[in-house]
């Protein structure tokens, strides 16, 4: 590989956009521009960038910045997996959120998408074995940012917890890829019970607001639960559940429900 081919590998189209939009805010808001410079400009990579914010956002007392900050500088290091996560992530609540209007909001002001990349890190020290600092960092998240997930739980690329108030993940549960959730989700148990107990959620799922899954159940792929509802059994690919206890009311309505967001049932 020449030098110059050796450069376009390695341009990042988003994390450049994302220096953009923080050059031209810092224009239109200059009182913001110590917080835009030390959080994204003076950073080389989008993975640095995830590293000072998951830093400054989760230190206290209890845990300092520099410590964390080393936590969070090994993990995207040694996995770059969590990068590209994040990035399909950004790229999700750009696209799916009608109030994100630029990839450096969910970066510097949006809760569900750090609590997200908080639990990635967790996530990364739980898999390493270093599961009291993994359910730190569990703690510290659900106290910020309102989102309790496992650090045990394993989530897909492309995730979008819009407002994020008070999501709840349970150890055992999956989350696939390009999923959509509002607030006030609930992937959870039925009791006390051990082992496998938590949802397996499919690609493509739209989750709307306030609705429980509960158990060791599966939801098929591009299906909408409807907002309120309770989930407590199997849900086939492509339909629509709604009810207390959700019902089969129908078809998804679209090819890809995560992504439209049509949270509205439509007469057959």
């Amino acid at each position: 590989m020449t030098k110059h081919m050796a450069k376009v590998a390695t341009v990042d189209p988003v994390w450049t956009r994302i220096c953009d939009e923080a050059r031209a805010a810092v224009r239109d808001e200059p009182l913001l521009g110590a917080l835009i410079h030390a959080g994204l400009l003076h950073h080389p990579t989008l993975e640095r960038a995830l590293a000072y914010r998951f830093s400054m956002k989760l230190a206290s007392g209890e845990m300092s910045e520099q410590i964390l900050r080393e936590i969070a500088d090994e993990a995207y290091g040694s996995e770059p997996d969590l990068g590209q996560a994040a990035r399909a992530d950004l790229v999700a609540v750009h696209e799916r959120d009608p109030a994100c209007h630029r990839l450096l909001q969910p970066l510097l002001f949006f809760k569900g998408f750090q609590a997200l990349q908080a639990y990635r890190v967790a996530h990364w020290l739980f898999v390493q074995g270093r599961r009291d600092m993994a359910y730190f960092v569990q703690m510290r998240a659900s106290e910020l940012f309102g989102v309790d997930i496992h650090p045990g739980a394993r989530i897909g690329r492309g995730v979008m917890m819009d407002h994020a108030h008070s999501i709840v993940i349970g150890e055992t549960a999956v989350v696939g890829d390009n999923v959509s959730m509002l607030h006030s989700v609930t992937l959870g148990g039925t009791g006390k019970e051990d082992e496998d107990r938590h949802p397996k959620i499919g690609n493509g799922v739209l989750i709307g607001a306030g609705a429980k899954v509960l158990g060791n159940i599966k939801v098929g792929d591009n299906s909408r639960i409807a907002a309120g509802s309770v989930v407590l059994m199997d849900i086939p690919c492509c339909k629509t559940v709604a009810g207390v206890p959700a019902k089969i009311v129908g078809d998804a309505g679209c090819d890809r429900p995560a992504s439209e967001m049509d949270q509205l049932l439509h007469n057959s």
